[in-house]
């Protein structure tokens, strides 16, 4: 191998959390760029046949320095996407994300942006009064909404929080289902009581519940009203209607916030039903105050293969919507955020 590069005077912790449990992850440096990396007393030397893939995997490894301090452990996640990052001339776009907190959770830990995308999002969070969204599992959507969210109640920005789903298994007729209306909805709401408490504490979120300062329910239950001094979310937004998504954009009264997430490759509703996710995006393009942000593959956070498995079964179901006349199909544009 004709070249080297070292980085000298490295921090022991940052250097165990570089290399990984069982050197996972300068493994996965060495195979992505084609180097061996080696360390010594905190220095670590990145050797390989070309100057290029010594200098990308020695950029890897800096981009890796910053993030470290903001996280217990390097996943092989994180390490994939800096990977990925550096490889398409974008590590610059990494030090902006690094910055912005977007909230704490009940135990201190900072909730960040983990994907460049992701930070984008919040931005369009921040400048937009309503927010779509749109993309695969994984993506932190509907977290990073219920973040913002609780950021905003906490500094007094709102007085409630508003979040809702449509109960699309169920059909939106939830009488035939054992028990009061709390236990029948708790099915279909649970992610976001789980990202909530994850926040606020039990505690917290029970007295906030108590107060009505949070309220979780259907979207049937939103028709009627309006939904002044408040942060919404609408998730699972791609098994609305198209009438349901217009209830509920203009349910929207003075000093509020509507964050709108969806999967458009998990549309439930019969292929006779549009989506009103779908809808809303096409035609509420360009109109200034409302964001159309769309995830990609790149921005799930979850375990690595999950890119792979998502990518997989975006291609079938865009291949078999393709072949069935008067499906509607959701094709990627330009972010408008």
């Amino acid at each position: 191998m004709a070249f080297e590069k070292k980085i000298e005077g490295l921090d022991l912790e940052f250097v165990l959390k570089l290399f990984g449990t069982l050197d996972g992850n300068a493994a996965i440096l060495e195979q992505e760029f084609g180097v061996s990396i080696s360390s010594r007393d905190g220095d670590v030397t990145v050797k390989g046949d070309t100057a290029e893939d010594v200098e990308m995997a020695y950029d890897a490894i800096m981009q890796l320095g910053r993030i470290a301090p903001l996280e217990e452990t390097l996943d092989a996640n994180t390490v994939g996407y800096v990977v990925s990052m550096v490889k398409d001339d974008r590590a610059g776009e990494l030090e902006g994300m690094l910055d912005d907190c977007v909230c704490l959770t009940n135990k201190g830990k900072p909730i960040k942006a983990k994907t460049v995308g992701q930070q984008k999002y919040v931005d369009a969070i921040k400048k937009n009064t309503i927010t779509f969204g749109v993309g695969p599992a994984g993506t932190g959507k509907t977290f990073l909404a219920v973040a913002m969210a609780v950021t905003a109640l906490k500094q007094k920005q709102i007085s409630r929080i508003i979040l809702t789903r449509p109960a699309v298994e169920a059909g939106e007729k939830l009488g035939f289902l054992p028990g009061d209306l709390q236990q029948k909805i708790d099915p279909y709401l649970r992610p976001l009581y789980d990202a909530l408490g994850e926040m606020l504490g039990a505690e917290s979120f029970a007295r906030h519940m108590e107060k009505n300062t949070i309220e979780i329910a259907p979207l049937a239950y939103m028709r009627g009203r309006t939904l002044d001094d408040s942060f919404i979310i609408l998730d699972e937004a791609q098994n609305t209607t198209p009438e349901q998504m217009k209830m509920f954009l203009t349910r929207l009264g003075n000093n509020s916030k509507a964050i709108v997430t969806g999967d458009v490759t998990q549309i439930d509703l019969p292929y006779i039903k549009k989506s009103g996710l779908i809808e809303a995006v096409d035609i509420l393009q360009g109109i200034e105050g409302i964001a159309i942000f769309r995830f990609s593959h790149k921005d799930v956070v979850r375990h690595p293969l999950v890119q792979k498995i998502i990518l997989a079964y975006e291609k079938k179901t865009a291949s078999e919507r393709e072949r069935k006349p008067g499906v509607q199909v959701f094709r990627r544009k330009q972010n408008n955020g």
